[in-house]
């Protein structure tokens, strides 16, 4: 039963394998550290109002067989030239801001080198190879182990935090003030649970499933897999807050915005409350989780980029995954060079930018779904729909208040 059950969950883990690496090991802990519990409402009204423009993705795969990228282009072919801009805009980026955090918890757990250039190739490399060799299934299989010996670690970590805690709880929520704290807030929003583009890598995900199984996942079966990595990431997203509001929250020592130094911190949350013992279990915990990530975010851009081109040009072309996954990689590495002593500017750039286009994913999701492409017996009930609206409005509501405040 137990293995038919992991057996039928696949891209919703894939998208929780995506989503718990930054935004949680580095954002929440970080949102804990600085402000305790006060950011929870951060955390818990961002995942409700991304809730529907994230489930759009597998809802349209099981609705018409395609991705949301060949949707975007049924909406015309000046949408999927603005979606071409943009990722083209912050891929880089954001396969930097992982990558750099992944060879910082690297050089933490294996202690060969401190160099995050030399981890970054390797751990590059290595990504490469599995996906060459494996593609989707390992990806599929690799992630549903990953996040299950994340998980335990953080509820064993967050346990004995609150057993061994002495200062007093104080939930009073917080909203930040100051342009240093309305920075933060931002870029915790951006990346929580995770861009909103990755709605389309799940979408993509789901189709590869299909094509693995050689059958259609049914509408019900895939947002069931959907709400399990969604609900997965949201709870380890207020783990982490709590492990960082229970051991670093006014204790005077902060994070460092150096990959090598914060992942010894970070480690070091859970070894305080686990004790020594566990150093080995939870920094494998920890860079296996942020390894994931970096997997999966180097398969879904070039995927994503390929179907963009191919859509675009209405043929194949020479600009297909392996020729996305090189310029990526050269990409990543010169963003590398003017960042890799400042991991902190690094995410806090990435996870800005995936906030502010997060309007443009969320209005043509909606548009998508609730419009003439999606056959009526699949879309969304009424109070999705109203949900979906109020998520635009917060949205675009709070990139203006930043835009404005900074």
């Amino acid at each position: 039963m137990k293995t038919k059950l992991l057996q039928s969950l696949g891209p919703g883990l894939l998208f929780a394998g995506a989503a718990v690496g930054v935004s949680h090991l580095v954002q929440s802990t970080r949102a804990g550290a600085d402000f305790g519990f006060g950011l929870l409402w951060a955390l818990f009204l961002v995942n409700i109002l991304k809730y529907p423009f994230f489930q759009f993705g597998p809802r349209y795969v099981a609705a018409t067989g395609e991705t949301l990228l060949d949707g975007y282009r049924k909406l015309g072919k000046p949408v999927l030239v603005i979606y071409y801009i943009l990722n083209l805009a912050s891929m880089f980026t954001i396969q930097a801001a992982v990558t750099i955090v992944t060879a910082g918890l690297a050089a933490e757990l294996f202690g060969i080198s401190n160099n995050l250039v030399i981890w970054s190739s390797v751990l590059l490399l290595i990504s490469i190879l599995i996906l060459a060799f494996g593609k989707y299934k390992v990806l599929d299989n690799l992630m549903k182990y990953i996040i299950i010996i994340l998980t335990i670690s953080t509820i064993l970590a967050v346990l004995i935090a609150f057993s061994k805690s002495h200062q007093e709880l104080n939930f009073t929520q917080i909203f930040p003030s100051g342009a240093l704290e309305i920075t933060f807030l931002i870029a915790f929003l951006g990346w929580m649970p995770a861009p909103l583009d990755v709605s389309i890598w799940h979408s993509i995900w789901s189709v590869e499933k299909n094509k693995t199984t050689a059958s259609r996942t049914s509408s019900k079966e895939a947002l069931f897999d959907f709400n399990i990595g969604y609900l997965g990431t949201q709870f380890l997203g207020a783990c982490f807050i709590f492990l960082g509001a229970l051991v670093m929250y006014k204790s005077g020592e902060t994070f460092s915005n150096k990959g090598t130094v914060f992942a010894s911190q970070l480690i070091n949350l859970y070894t305080k409350n686990l004790g020594g013992f566990s150093y080995i279990f939870i920094a494998i915990a920890a860079f296996t989780t942020m390894f994931s990530t970096t997997i999966t975010t180097l398969d879904a851009s070039p995927r994503a980029m390929t179907i963009s081109t191919n859509l675009l040009f209405g043929k194949k072309t020479i600009f297909n995954y392996w020729f996305w996954i090189v310029f990526l990689l050269i990409g990543t590495f010169v963003i590398l060079q003017f960042f890799i002593n400042n991991m902190g500017v690094l995410v806090k750039v990435a996870t800005i930018l995936s906030f502010l286009t997060a309007p443009f994913y969320a209005i043509l999701n909606y548009i998508l779904i609730f419009g003439k492409h999606t056959p009526k017996e699949f879309q969304p009930n009424i109070f999705t729909k109203m949900l979906s609206l109020i998520g635009i409005a917060f949205l675009i509501g709070f990139s203006v208040w930043f835009l404005t405040s900074i």
